[in-house]
């Protein structure tokens, strides 16, 4: 459901539609599809608004909203233009075989509006354009020129409703044009809005704590910060007392920067994440935010919003928990693999600077430990691997590492997941805030996984619910050896999770409550909990009427924009592992089976690891360590083909 339609059934104000949804309002109240009631424009009750499913049939339905509601039938014929995915406002008709059915009056999101396509040339030697996602061939226009003058193999980018070419991207023998590509599939941007940049510039690019004597100055404190050794921007710094079992998070306080309906705060909205590619990051903020006067810097003051958690020294429940905004001053900036040394060494050696921050640090992360081990206890560890990625300056791929988990990368998630929690407790769950939610598996899914892993010898007999089986799962595949294995199966078959206004809790984690509160330079959803905990604070009832009144449709907008900037990560990953391959056809790889059936799929293991290919061949069975060759790459597809071409002795 698009945040327009959701606007649309639950009511809204005029002023509360988003640029990009004006005309379609307007529309709307013309045609008298909404109407106002009590102060809010709401949908006519003749009126639909939803997705659009089409069937094989060719008949299509738009999805009921409310349990009282049915989806509306909608014929071939009635589509109105609009296709699968689109949302769109259908008016309710007589009933036609007996069940709901409508009409589509008007399309008010799109679920496509661009197509990337490429120029290609069959094996009868015709001319095509083909669709880059799907193969198919499509058409496109360019006003002045003739496409069959492009090189083969021209990336371009038409707009859906003229078919013309709006920008020419590439070649798919150049791979830079991996980028441009992935993040036009999923309409991520690289180039801000120049109001934005022009509002960025205009910003202080230093602090003055006297400058701000309603904050608290909490400057005195020792706080650092500890990130990837490549991280540009810094959202989270800590500071523990171990005396009085207080744990400071203080976050980047990018609202204090980022005002409603300016040019940044759009720009953000409509970016809703940084994506992160492994070469170059595209960042939700403009960099002269995001990696200047909001990141939490060493050695300078910085505004910040701190949680303040006091923790029970026993059994570390929290006892208070506070928010606040204050100056802080990070006194040093550590990256993870510092701190692990750090951590190894248990301090010796440190520099000398270094021992206030150590004196904390070090018990911290003994406490940090007992906390993930009382997570565990209702949550759950799933070991999937990270590949990360190295690219050169010729944007190929040159070696993969696996990324794993180290007591620095578990000492600030800790933190952070307290922080989180706390943010989540302040708000009754029922249309008030903004949770990060993980709803549970249903056990009949979980089952179809144990009947899949049955056939390499898994079994499990007992168990109660979801949580339970889980358990006995990861257990089963621990004495096989096959932990990593079989985690990753079965994060494919959780839900994901979401963001949304009502809680219901984060079935992987085990908390009750829990939001995204640490990352407001790189998530949206954070700098909107940012916003709804100060309406709070400041007593400011017109903002959290604002807020509220639209925080439904924000929740989806977050989710959505969640998971194109996720999609448009994956596909770069592909694009490069494609273009590996290439280069690596008739070679032999070690890969283990991780996929049977009708799509069978292998994962290589050798040095460049990761690079998942489409497998030819019988006999194989799920987690098979086998050889496989490459024998064929797309790079427009970004798909690999293998044939298997031997078992690895194992014993």
């Amino acid at each position: 459901m698009s945040p327009f339609a959701i606007q649309l059934i639950n009511g809204c104000l005029a002023t509360d539609i988003e640029d990009e949804d004006h005309n379609a309002f307007g529309l709307l109240q013309k045609n008298g599809v909404i109407e106002e009631v009590g102060g809010l424009w709401r949908l006519n009750s003749l009126y639909r608004a939803g997705r659009l499913y089409v069937a094989k049939d060719g008949r299509g339905y738009v999805e009921a909203q409310f349990k009282e509601h049915k989806d509306l039938l909608i014929e071939a014929d009635d589509f109105g233009g609009a296709k699968e995915g689109d949302t769109v406002i259908a008016k309710r008709i007589i009933a036609r075989r007996g069940r709901a059915s409508g009409k589509i009056v008007m399309i008010i999101t799109k679920a496509h509006l661009y197509t990337i396509v490429y120029t290609h040339r069959s094996a009868g030697g015709n001319f095509e354009i083909l669709n880059l996602k799907t193969a198919l061939p499509t058409h496109a226009v360019m006003e002045g020129m003739d496409l069959k003058a492009f090189k083969l193999g021209t990336v371009l980018k038409i707009d859906n409703e003229t078919d013309r070419v709006v920008e020419i991207l590439g070649n798919l023998s150049d791979p830079k044009v991996d980028e441009k590509i992935s993040l036009a599939l999923y309409d991520r941007t690289d180039l801000f809005d120049p109001a934005s940049v022009e509002q960025a510039k205009s910003v202080e690019s230093s602090v003055e704590k006297d400058d701000y004597p309603g904050r608290i100055d909490l400057t005195h404190l020792d706080f650092c910060t500890i990130d990837p050794v490549t991280a540009k921007d810094f959202d989270d710094a800590i500071f523990f007392d171990p005396g009085q079992f207080i744990l400071y998070v203080a976050i980047a306080d990018v609202s204090h920067y980022v005002p409603y309906f300016t040019p940044i705060d759009k720009e953000a909205k409509k970016r809703g994440f940084t994506t992160y590619l492994p070469h170059k990051a595209f960042p939700m903020l403009p960099r002269e935010l995001s990696e200047n006067i909001c990141s939490l810097k060493p050695r300078v003051d910085r505004l910040a919003f701190v949680a303040k958690i006091k923790l029970d020294k026993e059994s570390l429940n929290p006892l208070k928990e506070e928010f606040f905004e204050a100056v802080i001053h990070s006194k040093r900036r550590f990256n993870y693999e510092q701190v692990d040394e750090i951590l190894a060494r248990k301090g010796a050696g440190a520099e000398e600077t270094d021992l206030p921050i150590l004196n904390y640090l070090l018990p911290l992360q003994k406490i940090t430990e007992r906390l993930r081990a009382k997570r565990l206890k209702h949550g759950f560890d799933f070991r999937s691997e990270e590949i990360k990625l190295t690219i050169d300056a010729e944007h190929l791929l040159t070696q993969t590492m696996i990324e794993t988990g180290t007591p620095s990368h578990s000492l600030i998630e800790e933190c952070m997941l307290l922080a989180n929690q706390a943010a989540a407790k302040r708000f009754t769950g029922k249309g008030d805030g903004i949770f990060r939610i993980h709803e549970p598996p249903q056990l009949a899914k979980m089952e179809e996984l144990l009947t899949e892993l049955a056939t390499i010898g898994l079994f499990v007999d007992n168990y109660d619910d979801s949580p339970s089986l889980i358990r006995a799962i990861q257990a089963e595949a621990a004495k096989m050896g096959l932990s990593s294995e079989v985690d990753a199966m079965l994060i494919k078959s959780l839900k994901q999770a979401s963001y949304s206004a009502q809680n219901v809790g984060h079935f992987g984690l085990g908390f009750s409550h829990y939001s995204h509160f640490t990352s407001p330079i790189r998530r949206y959803s954070d700098l909107i909990l940012h916003r709804l905990i100060k309406t709070q604070l400041q007593n400011d009832e017109q903002e959290a009427e604002y807020l509220l009144r639209n925080i439904e449709p924000l929740c989806a907008r977050v989710s959505i924009l969640e998971r194109e900037s996720t999609k448009a990560e994956w596909d770069f990953r592909d694009r490069k592992f494609a273009r590996w391959a290439q280069q690596q056809i008739d070679k032999q790889f070690p890969a283990e089976v991780i996929e049977t059936g009708e799509n069978t799929r292998a994962i290589l293991t050798g040095e460049v690891k990761g690079v998942t290919v489409n497998l030819k061949g019988d006999g194989v069975m799920l987690f098979d360590k086998i050889y496989v060759t490459v024998t064929q790459v797309d790079i427009a597809a970004a798909t690999i083909m293998a044939q298997m071409s031997g078992k690895i002795d194992v014993s």
